[in-house]
């Protein structure tokens, strides 16, 4: 459609320069008085200044090359936004080829970020292709493997049921052994049994692993994976017993490919269950892995990323916060004076800083997530499952934490901007939309809750010493010692990285405790454990929570004691951590209070402490979003433009919504005129 390649001129308004200079000027002060090192910063936050280096040519890469524009993006209706998504794929592999990128582990995910679009083939690299690193046989690599890298195939993963999502055991689709034929039989047997939501599914993919239960020799074996072709590679049609198609309009992800599937009796070739760790022989004879939970190596795989995601996309959203509230003034602070910045006053600061010390948290831990997996699958490789428990718990803690982080800052975030934080021209409500589902897919975040909780409640029934267990549940030991007051008799002492800690650690073991105490009790009384951990799951949330609350700030502080940069960064690093730290207890104050392990009076000191951190954290605002080094053509927002130029682009920016495009919209003569045209008014 030519619509797609409308581009609009942006106007000259009838502002007075004096203004326009005046916006810039704001930040320009902020940033002419920090005593920051911005540019280590962002070494720091990208972990390193080679990755610094790659992300900022990959984004050169994109933002010339004018079909990864998003000069549009928020006009689009959601079948140009699909369209439009597409072009962009193709565009994508184009250039990837072109310069190589397919298997660089840096430039090829930091390219992708840089292109800031759904696109309908993502999930064949972000699912469909570490599922099958991670289940398929070697022999069934060197098929399948090459094609899917080349795109010469484009897959999907199709896990998610109408019925059924984070209760993967519940899934309904059916893969039958047939040995007479030798082949499989996969089958939708009832109508929540079909496939839903899945990314790339409803009109991009060939193929797809379709997560099944497998039957042979009359035996339900549970959850597998198959390789299944879903079109003709002619003509892109979908192949015999496949239905597949589009679920309908979301909440976001308007250029998204999620798709439903039914499945009539399709039959493929026993080689296409994926073979490395279950099999099926010829006779139908059943081979089971060595950990029934191995086939969910590629679910934690995209759990530990997404504490990288919710990372990225808060300290995005808190950027354009950050500089608008430096831009906008709203009512003088003294009579016939110029009005204040809306980030001078403490109640606003109270809500975004915060923020962006949540922002650098959630970073640290996502490295620490992310180093987690790679040692884990490096020794689930070779054969070694120990690290497994401790893989699945961290991640599905931290994943649900860190999403539900995020999507409560990225809100704060656009309420923060007032009004304009509900247009489109922020950046925000796309971002929110982006975040938000998050919470849900990959796993319900409170059914991860519960599954770290039951982690919790393992370790904590052992009574191990501390030597005994891993580091990140040392406290649950037998012999760990027990603190009955918090040792802070200063203000001063609540920065003190231990203490912090300590408080931290008191209140994740006392929720642990009285989760399991109340389950106890539970069982005693006659209910038995379902019931009685379904009875106190409240308690068990509360407790993961507390758990994932202390590995995050475990995380922060390990990155401010450890990592090198100047004095001055290490200052506003450790405030930041500080804030972090003490904004969590004042926020949770009812359970570090609990068993008096806190005084009110150790809470004042606490809030106290948090307005010094706000003003030292304050000066330093601007910069310290600045070394996220978002560019203007990533945030996508015309309030947290780098130049401060706000109220000439929103103008500019509403001129170019298609619907100004004429002076008399057309339902003027189709609808409006009706009403007005009998009217002799002589007003």
């Amino acid at each position: 459609s030519k619509c797609f390649n409308v581009r609009y001129t942006l106007l000259t308004l009838p502002t007075s320069s004096d203004l326009k200079r005046a916006m810039a000027k704001e930040l320009k002060i902020e940033r002419d008085r920090s005593n920051v090192d911005v540019q280590e910063l962002t070494h720091i936050w990208d972990g390193g200044e080679l990755v610094t280096k790659t992300r900022r040519e990959m984004e050169d890469i994109v933002f010339s090359d004018p079909t990864f524009s998003n000069d549009d993006k928020y006009f689009l209706s959601t079948e140009e936004a699909f369209v439009r998504g597409m072009e962009k794929s193709v565009r994508y592999v184009e250039v990837s080829r072109e310069l190589d990128l397919m298997d660089d582990p840096l430039k090829r995910p930091l390219f992708k970020r840089a292109i800031n679009a759904e696109l309908p083939i993502e999930l064949n690299e972000v699912m469909f292709i570490p599922a099958l690193e991670g289940q398929a046989s070697d022999e069934q690599l060197k098929k399948w493997l090459g094609p899917a890298k080349r795109h010469e195939i484009i897959g999907a993963y199709a896990q998610t049921e109408m019925g059924h999502g984070t209760f993967i055991r519940g899934l309904e689709t059916t893969a039958t052994y047939d040995p007479t034929t030798r082949e499989f039989v996969l089958n939708s047997p009832t109508l929540t049994s079909l496939k839903w939501w899945p990314g790339s599914l409803g009109h991009t993919a060939t193929h797809a692993v379709v997560v099944a239960r497998l039957i042979t020799k009359g035996t339900d074996y549970g959850i597998h994976q198959f390789f299944v072709p879903l079109r003709s590679l002619k003509d892109h049609r979908p192949l015999p017993g496949i239905k597949a198609g589009d679920i309908g309009t979301k909440f976001g992800y308007f250029g998204a490919d999620n798709g439903f599937l039914r499945l009539d009796h399709v039959r493929i070739p026993r080689e296409n269950m994926l073979m490395r760790y279950a099999k099926v022989d010829v006779d139908g004879t059943y081979i089971k892995p060595a950990h029934e939970r191995i086939s969910y190596a590629t679910m934690i795989m995209i759990r530990a990323y997404l504490v990288f995601f919710s990372a990225d996309l808060l300290s995005r959203a808190v950027t354009i916060a950050t500089r608008y509230s430096v831009v906008r003034r709203q009512t003088p602070s003294k009579p016939d004076g110029l009005e204040t910045q809306i980030l001078d006053y403490v109640t606003h600061q109270y809500k975004l800083l915060p923020e962006i010390a949540n922002s650098y948290a959630l970073k640290m831990a996502s490295r620490f997530m992310m180093e987690l997996y790679v040692q884990s699958k490096g020794q689930i490789n070779e054969g070694d499952l120990s690290s497994l428990p401790v893989l699945h718990a961290t991640s599905s803690g931290l994943k649900a934490f860190s999403t539900e982080m995020a999507c409560r800052g990225i809100e704060v975030c656009r309420l923060a901007c007032g009004g304009m934080g509900y247009s489109l021209a922020s950046g925000l409500p796309y971002i929110y939309v982006t975040a938000v589902p998050s919470q849900t897919y990959e796993g319900d975040n409170t059914v991860l809750y519960l599954q770290t909780a039951r982690y919790l409640h393992k370790v904590y029934s052992q009574r191990q010493a501390q030597s005994e267990l891993p580091a990140d549940v040392a406290y649950l030991a037998s012999d760990y010692p027990r603190h009955r007051t918090c040792a802070a008799r200063s203000p001063y002492q609540l920065f003190d990285a231990h203490i912090q800690l300590e408080a931290y650690r008191q209140r994740a073991v006392r929720t642990v405790s009285k989760a399991y105490y109340i389950m106890g009790l539970a069982v005693t009384k006659g209910m038995d454990q379902s019931d009685a951990w379904n009875a106190t799951s409240v308690e068990w949330v509360r407790a993961a929570k507390a758990h994932c609350h202390l590995s995050v700030l475990q995380m922060f502080i390990k990155a401010v004691q450890t990592l090198n940069m100047s004095p001055n960064n290490q200052h506003i690093f450790k405030a930041l951590c500080d804030l972090f730290a003490l904004h969590g207890i004042v926020e949770n104050g009812r359970e570090f209070r609990q068993d008096g392990y806190m005084s009110s009076e150790q809470l004042d000191m606490t809030q106290t402490q948090i307005y010094d951190l706000l003003t030292i954290i304050r000066k330093e605002a601007v910069p310290l979003v600045d070394a996220f080094d978002h560019r203007d053509e990533l945030l996508c927002s015309v309030l947290g433009r780098y130049d401060g130029d706000v109220y000439n682009h929103l103008y500019q920016w509403a001129l170019k919504c298609p619907r100004n495009k004429s002076e008399v919209h057309p339902s003027y003569d189709l609808h409006l005129k009706k009403l007005l045209k009998p009217t002799t008014s002589k007003l």
